[in-house]
């Protein structure tokens, strides 16, 4: 694995531009309107970095359109996390032999977490021979190059080896929504979760610079834009790779201090590395969300250790402790793994007694799912399936009976909330805490910051009124 961080240079981001402009004048010279077609699969990063596939092909002429059918570009941006969200996409890459074969000029690309596994690599070569291009997260800067020699050239392109991780200023995004933006602070992790695929497929931690950081978020709010959401695979680590004197507490409470009305959000935290200094920035600033998501993953000392998680039951219970004594309205959330390889029925009753003493308001739940290539992989695990599910089903349901716990304690209360959309006859709003309200109201107030007493409530989420 490489480690060292590339800063892509204004002049090669030039070149990428120009590779823009010749596949623009490459379809007028045709008198045809491209379009490309975006699947995304996988964590707000994926998202992140489809918004920057979409500026550039808006650049490149492209129109983008919601299905691959008849489309002249589709990229899959995939995820690695798990085993089942892979073969979705194998899955969903092999159906697209049949859009190709209506469309023959479809050109089609895979790229995300899956394009830095070499298994997946050496499968696309073989058993995908309609896919055009391949490239990993490191090469998403040169999507426009790759683009432009398969359109050039007629042949597949394979953009997957081992470079540094890289940043790149100045790719063009085009965002989701104009209320609510992604805004990458970092990439990469350096943690190697025994579990964890993203070290390998993603490389090591790499900070932006803050100055970078602040002016994004400042034409954002300029903009319009209500919510920011800072993203990281460990946003506690940002600036430790860099000289500039400033951790994330620092950079968090600088993008607070930007004058206008928003809010902004961050994710994930790693619990190593989750500072009272962090918590306590978080309750200083009103304009900071007092939602935290802080994974745990398991609730027994002894197999996180086995993850190599850096952290015990008491270091994370002492964090939340803390996190809910600064802020007592806090929305905590988080992931938890069941099943990791050597989990024994004590273990996991430690994670039930972890879930029942903290109260989440949501988790995030995951079965063990084998990474090749990780050590977890290659560690014995006895215990059945059919065992390792009948321990998920009792977590979700603890879970499921302490949200709508929780939920129910929200009736009456009257709640701040940013409009953001429909669903069916009903506006949408999210509370500070990223809890979904549904009400009834008039479209034109989608945008707006509204006043919600809150009427009812189940396990996922609530309603409210004017």
């Amino acid at each position: 694995m490489n480690t060292k961080t590339t800063r892509i240079s204004q002049d090669q981001l030039a070149e990428q531009f120009a590779c823009c402009d010749r596949i623009s004048a490459y379809w007028q010279s045709r008198n045809l309107c491209p379009t490309a077609y975006v699947e995304t699969y996988g964590c707000q990063q994926n998202e992140a970095d489809s918004e920057k596939l979409r500026g550039y092909l808006i650049q490149c002429g492209y129109g983008i359109v919601g299905s691959a059918e008849g489309a002249d570009v589709v990229i899959v941006n995939t995820c690695a996390i798990r085993e089942h969200a892979e073969q979705r996409v194998f899955g969903n890459l092999g159906a697209l032999t049949h859009t190709k074969r209506r469309h023959p000029g479809q050109k089609i690309f895979l790229c995300g977490c899956m394009a830095g596994e070499p298994t997946v690599i050496q499968r696309i070569r073989q058993s995908y021979p309609h896919v055009d291009g391949v490239f990993s997260t490191h090469h998403l800067w040169q999507f426009p190059q790759l683009l432009w020699q398969v359109l050039s050239q007629g042949k597949r392109q394979f953009f997957t080896e081992d470079e540094p991780g890289s940043i790149a200023e100045g790719i063009p995004q085009a965002r989701d929504s104009k209320l609510k933006a992604w805004v990458s602070i970092m990439y990469g992790c350096n943690n190697f979760c025994t579990y964890c695929i993203v070290p390998y497929v993603r490389g090591r931690e790499r900070s932006r610079r803050s100055e970078d950081i602040l002016s994004e978020c400042r034409r954002l709010i300029e903009s319009g834009v209500k919510e920011i959401t800072l993203l990281g695979q460990n946003v506690n680590s940002y600036g430790k790779d860099l000289d500039q004197g400033m951790d994330f507490a620092d950079l968090l409470a600088a993008i607070a201090q930007i004058p206008g009305r928003f809010l902004v959000r961050f994710m994930t935290s790693h619990p190593r590395d989750a500072s009272y200094k962090l918590f306590d920035t978080m309750a200083k600033y009103p304009n900071i969300a007092k939602q935290l998501h802080l994974p745990f993953q398991s609730g027994s000392s002894r197999v996180l250790k086995a993850m190599n998680r850096h952290y015990d039951r008491e270091t994370y219970l002492d964090k939340v402790r803390y996190a809910k004594q600064v802020m007592p309205d806090l929305v905590l959330t988080s992931d938890v793994i069941v099943g990791f390889p050597g989990e024994t029925e004590e273990d996991f009753q430690q994670t039930m007694s972890l879930i029942e003493q903290v109260r989440y308001d949501s988790l995030f739940t995951f079965l063990f799912s084998p990474r090749p290539g990780t050590p977890a992989a290659a560690m014995d695990d006895p215990t059945p399936k059919e065992e390792k599910n009948r321990r998920f089903d009792r977590l979700c349901a603890l879970q499921n009976d302490i949200s709508e716990q929780i939920h129910r304690g929200y009736v009456g209360r009257k709640m701040r909330c940013l409009v953001d959309g429909t669903d069916k006859d009903m506006l949408t709003a999210r509370t500070e805490g990223g809890r979904l309200v549904r009400f009834a109201g008039s479209e034109d107030l989608i945008g707006t910051w509204q006043d919600l007493t809150i009427t009812g409530a189940s396990t996922w989420s609530l309603t409210g009124k004017l």
